[in-house]
Formats: structure tokens, C-alpha cells, sequence
């Protein structure tokens, strides 16, 4: 069974979280944003009482607010981190974004193991599902986990919202498309959880998400009494 924990840090409000599973307390680390001794120290004392023994972090794309915590984590735990090389160039670039808010420059320094679309990684009996996602940056991905009804959206999807694209390497365009083509089509019934703000469903974000409505009209051969809403 899986197990979370959210931690929200950094001045953006970030959702960095530490997955486990109940057999071996084997874990994960999700976009560990932690810009602060003090938020680091919060996350790996959590680790540290729950037992949990993390296997490595998970990265959904590289900005900068994602990855603060990157390093120590990686170097305390002797973990790998799992990130799509199309968004080294995002990694490389932080500091443009990072500089016009006036907060430090995010690491550059770390190793990662490319995932790419389909590729499964697994901690103790959990399986998560890389699906690329490009849009917000050219390297976006999501974790989901069948199992569990799970995903992990990054910076792809919120809850009533989609990512910004306005940024280096966004691309509007393909974000709309990575959501509609790759996430609509998920069941209803499995939970997000976004890179920032509250946790939501597949079937929420169909049916509320104001960005995604314009993309949602019918076919011109449908009924007039409308569309059955489809949950899963």
C-alpha cells in the first residue's frame, strides 16, 4: 500500500512529498523544493521517525523551486535522481527565473537517470508510470501509479489551473496537449497531486477546470440533451 506525506516549502509554496510503501518502508522523494536548513530538517526527521528508507527522488521537471533540495537529500540518503534529460536545459537556466525573484540560484551540479515515456520505477511493491507531459517545460513528466490511484502532477496540472508556459522552454500548445491526450483520458477516479495548492481528481479537473472547458465542447453530431459526463 502506498503512503504520503506533503510537505509545502519554499516562498512558492511548493508540494515536495515523501512516498512509502508499507512493505520495507521503502520511499521515494517527490520535487524536494526545500530552499531552508530548517525545511530540510522538517522532511528527513519525518523520514527518520516513520522509518522509511528512500530509494530515490523523483523529479517532474527541473525548475528551480522543485529542485533546491536536491543535493543534500541525494548526498544523505545516497539516492539517484530520476529526471527527463529534456529538461537539463531548464536546470541549466534556473537562474533566470530564480534571479527575477530575488532567491538564490538553484543547484546545477547533480547527476540524473533519464526516464522517458512508459518507463516504470519501482520502490518496495510500489510501481509508478512515467508519462511525459511537455508543456510547462520541455522535460515535464508525471508519475502515476495504477495501483493506487495515484498521480503525481508537477507543474502540469492543478487543481483549477494548468501550468504557466511563459517561462523559458513553455510551450502553451503542448501543454494543452499533454493534459488532454495523456491525463483526461486517466480513470475519474484517481487522485492528483499537484507540484503547488490542494490535492484533486481526474474527474474534478474534467468537468471544473475553466482551462480545459474550451477543449471540451461537443461534437457536432451529439444529442442535443447534451454529453454524458464520463467519470472513468
Amino acid at each position: 500500500m502506498l503512503n504520503y506525506k506533503i510537505f509545502t516549502v519554499n516562498p512558492f509554496a511548493e508540494n515536495a512529498i515523501v512516498l512509502w510503501s508499507d512493505a520495507g518502508k521503502d520511499g521515494a522523494i517527490v520535487d524536494p523544493g526545500c530552499i531552508t536548513d530548517d525545511e530540510l530538517r522538517t522532511l528527513t526527521d519525518f523520514i527518520g521517525k516513520e522509518g522509511i528508507s528512500p530509494k530515490m527522488i523523483l523529479l517532474t521537471h527541473g525548475h528551480f523551486d522543485h529542485i533546491y533540495g536536491v543535493p543534500a537529500l541525494a548526498s544523505t540518503y545516497g539516492i539517484p535522481v530520476y529526471m527527463s534529460p529534456d529538461d537539463a536545459p531548464t536546470v541549466e537556466g534556473n537562474h533566470r527565473i530564480s534571479r527575477m525573484f530575488r532567491l538564490p540560484d538553484a543547484p546545477t551540479a547533480f547527476e540524473t537517470v533519464p526516464v522517458k515515456d512508459g518507463d516504470e520505477i519501482s520502490f518496495g511493491d510500489i510501481s509508478f508510470k512515467v508519462i511525459t507531459t511537455p508543456g510547462h517545460t520541455p522535460g515535464g513528466v508525471c508519475y502515476y501509479d495504477e495501483t493506487d490511484k495515484l498521480l503525481l502532477s508537477g507543474d502540469t496540472l492543478f487543481a483549477g489551473a494548468i501550468g504557466r508556459t511563459d517561462h523559458f522552454g513553455g510551450d502553451y500548445d503542448k501543454l494543452i496537449v499533454s493534459i488532454m491526450e495523456k491525463l483526461m483520458d486517466l480513470p475519474g477516479d484517481v487522485d492528483v497531486i499537484p507540484g503547488h495548492g490542494p490535492e484533486t481528481s481526474i474527474a474534478v479537473e474534467r468537468i471544473q477546470n475553466p482551462f480545459l472547458q474550451p477543449f471540451n465542447e461537443p461534437d457536432e453530431d451529439m444529442p442535443e440533451e447534451g454529453i454524458p459526463i464520463r467519470f472513468e
